[in-house]
């Protein structure tokens, strides 16, 4: 082998590895269709998503018709139209179609893929992505220098290095003129700065979550809805905020994942708030468990003792109740199970 072939081997090589270093840390779109050649080959579909840093990722049009496959490492052109940008393919062909109609994107804003990065290329991006976490200390501090009530949470240089993205969290509206001047002297280049909300923060950072694994907005989640406290009063969880909270401190995403099957299961049931007249007092539902259809009952006056029905007793005893006197006392109900909640004094 000679030594031209040895340096592409290795160029190669350091070419994949940089690859697999950015693919590690979000998982990789399944390209499903990738070997099903389309019936409308004549009529390629030509717009690529292209992923950056972290969880910005971008659509733009392939108007060179450049054969691209997922992990390809392009130049494309800049959002600010100043210099270019490099980015990694994340997906390509008719699942790219699907995705802005998902996402209801505009197709005539897209910017342009002007080429495969050349090696040159790649070394300048590596070297200021190499400087990525040396700006963000340095603009930590000056930011801290200056008394700003901000957090900045992650910086990304574009490809070429002519400009730096500097993404921030705030309560409020921050006036950052004098800190972009700062920015401006030390790190020589142009300056944007980015408000992000604090998901979109633990997005970015990553973490692992209290079920032991990746965070969802950092690996496959995309969509942000809002989640309530009412979340977890349907699937019946004590409002423990500690809990509740993920690391962005806004109640957990995955509080909404089995919301709807909780609301199915619900609507058989009574009233939470329905109330059985017996002789021997008023009893009300304590908890009520989806899964088995069962509802736990106690008196108002002795609320230490529970009694576990099936939803379809209670259903026939509350239509009871409407037309009938009260019934003797629950006891006498068929029930599933009589419970003694006991209590000991863990001070001692």
């Amino acid at each position: 082998m000679n030594k031209s072939c040895s340096d592409c081997l290795n160029k190669c090589a350091k070419k994949e590895n940089i690859i697999q270093e950015k693919r590690c840390y979000k998982p990789n779109t399944l390209d499903w269709l990738s070997n099903i050649q389309s019936p409308f080959e004549y009529q390629k579909y030509d717009i690529v998503e292209i992923q950056f840093k972290n969880d910005r990722k971008e659509f733009f049009f392939n108007q060179e018709k450049i054969f691209l496959n997922q992990g390809d490492i392009v130049t494309v052109e800049a959002k600010s139209d100043i210099g270019y940008d490099i980015g990694i393919v994340y997906l390509t062909g008719e699942l790219v179609q699907l995705q802005i109609r998902n996402q209801s994107i505009n197709s005539n804003t897209f910017k342009k893929i002007y080429r495969k990065s050349t090696y040159k290329e790649i070394n300048i991006w590596k070297s200021f992505k190499r400087k990525e976490f040396t700006t963000l200390l340095k603009a930590k501090k000056i930011a801290k220098n200056l008394n700003l009530s901000m957090k900045i949470s992650d910086v990304e240089y574009q490809g070429d290095g002519e400009k730096a993205i500097f993404y921030y969290t705030a309560e409020n509206r921050v006036d950052f003129r004098k800190l972009v001047k700062e920015f401006a002297f030390y790190f020589h280049t142009r300056i944007e700065m980015r408000q992000i909300g604090y998901r979109q923060e633990a997005a970015k950072i990553g973490g692992i979550g209290s079920c032991g694994r990746e965070l969802c907005c950092s690996t496959w989640l995309k969509n942000f809805k809002s989640v309530t406290t009412n979340s977890a009063r349907y699937q019946q969880l004590s409002i423990n905020i500690q809990k509740l909270t993920g690391q962005c401190s806004k109640l957990k995403c995955c509080l909404n994942y089995e919301l709807d099957a909780y609301l199915d299961a619900i609507k058989n049931f009574p009233d939470f708030n329905s109330k059985i007249h017996t002789e021997k007092g008023i009893a009300q539902c304590m908890k009520i468990d989806v899964f088995k259809q069962e509802m736990w009952f106690s008196y108002v006056k002795t609320p230490n003792t529970w009694f576990r029905i099936k939803v379809k007793k209670i259903k026939d005893i509350l239509e009871k109740n409407k037309i009938s006197p009260p019934l003797e006392e629950l006891s006498t109900i068929n029930i599933i199970q009589k419970t003694e909640l006991t209590f000991k004094d863990l001070s001692i």
